[in-house]
């Protein structure tokens, strides 16, 4: 792997981002032949997919099938997603749960096979973890393997401006011009920008901020629900420490439920995450919410009916971050109130990962359609993986 920093370079593949959705695009591109460069808006491990803690959706019980995941997918989409992106997400995903074994990431495992853990939306059992640090598990063995391979990596390169010319597609990133023959957008979504705009908490990283989106509109790119952002319903709103931190929805598949002011469940804990999200800001609406020393509104999560080796095994950041703020979640109950969390919608895309623009693709949040108007967790980090690997393939195949 080469890091350039100077003169302009020309390329089969560009893409346009370093989480899990563009390193999986980029190693699939790689190994399918390409010349590959892969531009980022800072350092490779600046994304959001190193941030994702709760898992990634499979079916691999015995109980469970891709079909039913499809269902539930579908269902917690509320009949918006797009049922042949979903199939494919489905079908996928064992096998690229699979293929990132074969590069390094070991989930966590219990009885002979993957510990499983129902998370909210889903019928059940399927979503894999590596502790609570799946993002960034994934997304390290995606980098390097990445790293390892004989791509291009243009660091500190935002993408400014993409024209397309007679030989494919010519970009600024940074301060350099690379010429591709085919570009994968792969640069995530927009939910910390739209959070500081809201004076909002998010739990993105800050460079969530949706130039390229923008950059792909302007050229014509078709997209679908970019009005549907998504709230995670569990972010840390106390001690300041956990202030927009993602509390993993695995903890109320281990036990944890939400409760109001007089210590009443209102809500189905493992319900959708649109579902969850609503019902807390109307639990609080109608008075029935708790306010955090800072004067921020929230609701309890009931932590402490977790079981230890539950929390030890599944949970151990989660646990390491609130204790070092001064507070046991095992011991006591934890403050919580949705927060900013995944732009659902994005460039509409077919089974190839392909735009509506020619030699262009998307793959990751970017992209629109595989999760309707509202995502199920652990589904991102799965289509980062089995649309990235889609469309670094479909780039490499078609590029001029």
């Amino acid at each position: 792997m080469r890091i350039v920093d100077a003169a302009a370079q020309a390329f089969d593949v560009l893409v346009i981002g370093s989480g899990a959705s563009g390193l999986a695009a980029a190693v699939s591109a790689e190994r399918s032949g390409a010349r590959v460069a892969l531009a980022t808006k800072g350092s490779l491990q600046a994304n959001n997919s190193s941030k994702a803690q709760g898992g990634i959706q499979a079916a691999f019980a015995d109980d469970d099938t891709p079909e039913i995941h499809a269902e539930d997918v579908w269902r917690s989409s509320h009949e918006t997603a797009d049922r042949r992106l979903v199939e494919v997400l489905t079908t996928e995903a064992p096998g690229a749960i699979h293929w990132l074994e074969e590069l390094g990431v070991e989930f966590t495992r219990e009885n002979g096979g993957y510990r499983l853990a129902r998370c909210g939306g889903a019928t059940r059992k399927r979503l894999l973890q590596v502790g609570d640090r799946t993002g960034h598990a994934i997304t390290k063995q995606l980098r390097e393997a990445w790293e390892a391979g004989t791509g291009t990596s243009l660091t500190n390169a935002a993408l400014k401006e993409l024209t397309r010319f007679e030989g494919g597609w010519r970009a600024r990133v940074g301060d350099l011009t690379v010429e591709a023959g085919t570009v994968v957008l792969a640069a995530g979504g927009r939910c910390f920008r739209e959070a500081e705009e809201r004076g909002e908490l998010s739990t993105n990283h800050p460079n969530a901020t949706g130039e390229v989106t923008k950059i792909a509109l302007e050229l014509g790119a078709e997209a679908r629900d970019l009005d549907a952002l998504q709230y995670h319903p569990n972010g840390g709103a106390w001690p300041p420490n956990m202030q927009g931190y993602s509390i993993p929805e695995t903890t109320r598949a281990y036990g944890a439920v939400l409760l109001n002011s007089d210590g009443e469940e209102f809500t189905d804990s493992l319900g959708p995450r649109d579902v969850v999200a609503q019902a807390i800001f109307d639990e609080v609406d109608k008075g029935k919410g708790v306010e955090t020393p800072d004067g921020r509104p929230a609701v309890y999560l009931d932590t402490t009916r977790i079981p230890r080796a539950d929390a030890e095994v599944s949970l151990p950041y989660m646990l390491r971050r609130y204790r070092g703020g001064g507070i046991d979640p095992l011991q006591e109950k934890i403050l919580t109130y949705p927060v900013l969390h995944y732009q659902n919608g994005g460039l509409v895309i077919d089974e190839h990962a392909a735009t509506t623009i020619e030699g262009v693709y998307a793959c990751g949040e970017i992209a629109g359609g595989t999760h309707g108007r509202n995502r199920m967790m652990g589904n991102s980090l799965l289509e980062c993986v089995v649309f990235g690997k889609r469309a670094g393939h479909a780039a490499s195949a078609s590029r001029s």
